[in-house]
């Protein structure tokens, strides 16, 4: 048995089967993968008590979407409590051409996870590290190229969403502040995919405590003109934020190459498609997401900079239980990958259920507190009253979803893990799709709490969706 390498040579691959290495797990706005090679992993995963296994694979990958979520968060609270519902709707609207960045960078960063760490599962590691060294490059050149696009068509994103002219005044410059610093969110994303295909989830997560640290500390300096700072407002969120990735890209770069995990050397179209032919559908599904919800913004603005601020709240809170769910989701998708290859096909389906049981826990708390507490909830962000009281009401119709959410991420994670992506992406994408119109329709009758309950209808949908895909059992017969 052969497999090319980034020239293109046939190099014999070893027998026995092909760990599951690294298998391509979608993760929303950077959130962690998990990867486990090598033999001894391999029977760990295989062999060990389920319960054991998942709390070893999904624990750091928990903690590190848990500080993502923190990272994320610093900005909303800064921005919606020193600027107001204006910074918060600019910061929200915005956020939505962010994951469509974001979305791209993906495509990177799960297509380099799955060649690099299938390398490394053969024991071919100085190959890995060639290909590393490539698609750190590839990265880069595409964060410059999107990060130029983007911040040369500002003005036309802001003007489809239609938002209010205070709200599009901020949010331009936000986001034109991001897409200068594309190239090194997306150098960024690649340094942490090298990581964890490497099998070490403890220096991206240090990697990521430290920047996070720094921006807390950044985003109060720049954005009020604290020790001397101009004061530099919603755009000091930005430049905190680029800076304190960019910081985190260069510092991994340089451990990369001191351990040996990355090679300089020339960009060859064989590695380059491969890294995207792997992450395409991921980079595809989120690019949707992204338009999917510039279409909602264009309903839910007909309802004020209070709505738009809700919105973004909304998201902001969700995230905490999403976040988690995407860590137990890397978990499923390593656990189910290792042992369909060793053709432990009950045990890889009840490591579905099991993870998807853990995460149950934590959905129950994010429910209870979005019925009982929303008002508090909305309060961390903002202190102006119309905003809380929407952004109260949209949290306690989302707590239907809150208790669906872990089911799609966890799901989607283990059908990622069987290679099974394809009737999961066409799915959760059908379902969003549907928000556009169910949106403007439900808006017309119920105001914008009609809105609300058609985010958190299809969003549920799509929890019972994966449930049904996962029980079908058509990933039991995915070969990849």
């Amino acid at each position: 048995m052969t497999a090319r390498d980034s020239a293109g040579e046939t190099i014999a691959r070893p027998s026995g089967p092909t760990p599951a290495a690294a298998l391509p797990f979608e993760a929303h706005d950077g959130a962690a993968t998990v990867s486990v090679t090598g033999a001894a992993r391999e029977a760990s995963v295989v062999d060990d008590s389920l319960g054991s296994v998942i709390r070893r694979l999904a624990l750091p990958a928990v903690a590190s979407n848990v500080l993502m979520t923190v990272f994320a968060s610093v900005d909303a609270y800064w921005v919606g409590t020193r600027i107001g519902a204006r910074g918060l709707a600019a910061v929200s609207t915005a956020v939505f051409w962010i994951w469509m960045v974001i979305s791209v960078a993906e495509m990177v960063s799960v297509g380099l996870t799955a060649v690099a760490a299938r390398r490394h599962g053969e024991r071919r590691s100085e190959q890995a590290a060639h290909i590393v060294g490539e698609a750190l490059v590839f990265a880069v050149t595409l964060g410059l190229g999107v990060g130029v696009a983007g911040a040369l068509s500002v003005d036309y994103l802001f003007a489809l969403m239609q938002t209010p002219p205070e709200v599009t005044a901020l949010g331009r410059n936000y986001l034109r502040v991001y897409f200068l610093g594309a190239p090194l969110i997306y150098g960024y994303f690649a340094i942490d995919a090298a990581f964890r295909a490497a099998g070490d989830t403890r220096t991206p997560f240090t990697l990521l405590l430290v920047s996070t640290a720094c921006t807390l500390v950044l985003d109060p300096v720049l954005i009020l003109g604290l020790a001397g700072a101009p004061r530099l407002g919603i755009v000091g969120a930005a430049i905190a934020l680029v800076l304190t990735r960019g910081g985190a890209f260069m510092a991994g770069l340089a451990l990369l190459s001191r351990r040996g995990l990355m090679r300089a050397g020339r960009v060859t179209w064989p590695t380059v498609r491969a890294v995207a032919r792997i992450g395409l559908p991921t980079a595809l599904t989120g690019v949707m997401f992204s338009l999917i919800y510039v279409g909602l913004t264009r309903t839910t603005t007909r309802f004020g900079t209070p709505a738009l601020a809700a919105l973004g709240i909304g998201h902001r809170v969700e995230s905490w239980l999403y976040t988690i769910g995407v860590g137990f989701g890397a978990a499923a998708a390593a656990i189910v990958g290792q042992n369909l290859g060793a053709r432990k096909i009950d045990r890889a389906e009840r490591a579905g259920w099991v993870t998807l049981g853990f995460a149950t826990a934590p959905a129950l708390v994010a429910a209870a507190a979005a019925l009982i507490i929303p008002d508090r909830l909305a309060a961390i962000f903002t202190s102006e009253a119309a905003v809380i009281s929407v952004a109260a009401h949209y949290l306690r119709i989302g707590a239907l979803a809150d208790l669906t959410v872990c089911a799609e991420v966890v799901l989607e994670g283990a059908l990622g893990g069987a290679g099974h992506t394809v009737p999961p992406m066409f799915t959760s994408t059908a379902l969003t799709a549907l928000r556009i119109p169910a949106a403007w329709w439900a808006a017309d009758r119920w105001g914008v709490d009609g809105i609300w309950w058609v985010i958190s209808l299809t969003a549920a949908a799509r929890g019972i969706a994966m449930i049904i895909l996962w029980r079908a059992g058509g990933w039991k017969r995915k070969s990849v």
